[in-house]
């Protein structure tokens, strides 16, 4: 996360800190959740089924979760689904990293476009 880096609509620095992250519930851990919140952003991951239950039985509130935010998750997933029809872009056959991204800015293209 520490190379990430978003460009503003206007003027200024590009963000290094998302705003939130999204994930599934493979990323519900201790660990991650606070590494998020020493870095301050929010954490929009459903909690597995044996962390409810522990919660519950030590009489603990739940996690939140923004319904709404992580409905929004599955649009992306989707993309990265029909990019991964392009077989070079599943397997990477290109050598060079400006090739792949090439490549990719292709296969963006050509779902845009209709």
């Amino acid at each position: 996360m520490a190379r990430i880096s978003v460009r503003r609509c206007g003027p200024g620095r590009p963000r290094t800190r998302p705003e939130r992250v999204v994930a599934d519930k493979g990323y519900s851990s201790v660990k991650i959740r606070s590494y998020l919140r020493r870095r301050g952003n929010k954490a929009v991951i459903p909690e597995r089924i044996d962390q409810i239950n522990g919660r519950l039985r030590r009489r603990e509130s739940l996690c939140r979760l923004d319904r709404a935010a992580y409905r929004r998750r599955n649009v992306v997933e989707r993309c990265f689904n029909r990019l991964k029809h392009h077989k070079a872009l599943a397997t990477r056959y290109d050598k060079r990293a400006r090739h792949y991204q090439a490549l990719v800015t292709l296969a963006c293209l050509r779902l845009w476009l209709p």
